[in-house]
């Protein structure tokens, strides 16, 4: 990304009083940066391996001691499992682009994001996307935004509920970078949105404009979330705590019956217990209770990715179906829809008082 950034010469604008021999320095503006989980550059062996050894040997994922951990890790899961996660990146990957759909949401969002705050204060304003795994790195969007001038920052980890393994490692990485620089940004780093009305709304939205499209209303819709060991929760993590509310919250807004909506968890792997149900059980204990068309969203994923493209339209899907399961509805994450940007905007309004004000 090639910017061409304006900066105060000795003796010209901020550094009127600056003797000659002073560094340039731009003008001083306010960064917003949006921060997903990460993506692999490619879907080859090399390219997945590089990416789950990041992301699995992060101790917010993956907290075991590391003398156990990375052996297992570096000699066993990552001889094989860069393979089965290609073929599942692979499956959905946006070929036009060469990219990730993960990346190419994540960048849309950027784009209307950018589009709605340069409309409201102007070129005080700069807005960009990092990875905490894969690229664009975190450490290289937050130095990117210092050298335009960014001397205050916005960091928002677009995850709708606090969970130690995606919103505090976003966290953590920022955190690094700015570790490292001279002269640090000041940073906000962005709560977790769960119960904002307009996320809420757009959820709701989301899921009336899909069974506004089905021939037939399905008998259950399933909110799934990604799960976390339940020692997690016990530890202090709010995660499960914040699903289940955005689960009410949304029913609530639809005017759904408590029977017509369950809360259930994905992903689960390793041997320790995780919270539940697991999602791809109780797709398939659904069915054998006799329910034939289900609808399943994602409210904890900002963007479709390998979690809701794959495991869902692919293992959950099948399970609901061989269980005796006839019409599987999966509603898309909120991606780059407008009242979901809308949501997204007013919480970095939010973030942003004292720092700008609109024109």
């Amino acid at each position: 990304m090639a910017d061409s950034v304006v900066k105060d010469q000795p003796g010209e604008g901020r550094l009127t009083h600056a003797p000659s021999n002073h560094p340039a320095v731009p003008r001083a503006k306010v960064g917003v940066v949006l921060a997903n989980l990460g993506t692999p550059d490619a879907t080859d062996y090399w390219s997945m391996r590089r990416y789950l050894s990041e992301f699995l040997s992060d101790k917010r994922v993956v907290d075991y001691a590391g003398w156990k951990w990375q052996p297992l890790l570096q000699l066993i899961i990552l001889t094989k499992r860069p393979f089965s996660s290609g073929h599942a990146y692979k499956s959905i990957w946006n070929n036009e682009k060469n990219e990730s759909p993960l990346l190419t949401t994540t960048r849309a969002q950027t784009e209307k994001m950018t589009e709605r705050l340069k409309a409201l204060y102007g070129d005080d304003v700069e807005v960009d996307f990092c990875m905490r795994y894969g690229n664009p790195s975190t450490d290289s969007v937050l130095k990117r935004m210092k050298e335009k001038g960014c001397e205050r920052i916005v960091f928002f980890p677009l995850y709708p509920q606090y969970g130690s393994p995606t919103t505090a490692t976003a966290n953590d990485q920022a955190f690094r970078t700015l570790m490292k620089m001279k002269w640090q940004p000041y940073i906000r780093t962005v709560p977790a949105y769960f119960e904002h009305p307009a996320y809420i709304q757009a959820l709701a939205n989301s899921v009336q404009e899909a069974y506004d499209g089905f021939e037939s209303r399905p008998t259950k819709l399933v909110a799934s979330y990604h799960g976390v060991p339940e020692r997690y929760l016990m530890e202090g993590d709010p995660y499960h705590c914040q699903c289940q509310k955005t689960t009410r919250l949304m029913r609530e807004k639809l005017g759904f019956t408590k029977e017509e909506v369950d809360t259930a968890f994905q992903s689960q792997f390793g041997p320790e217990k995780w919270v539940g149900p697991q999602t791809v059980d109780h797709v398939a204990e659904l069915a054998k209770q006799g329910h034939k068309h289900i609808a399943i969203l994602s409210p904890a994923f900002s963007s479709d990715c390998v979690e809701t493209l794959e495991e869902i339209k692919e293992e959950i899907h099948d399970s609901f179906m061989e269980a005796g399961g006839e019409t599987f509805s999966y509603i898309p994450c909120l991606n780059d829809r407008d009242d979901h940007i809308d949501a997204l905007l007013a919480v970095v309004n939010n973030e942003l008082s004292g720092w700008l004000s609109t024109p």
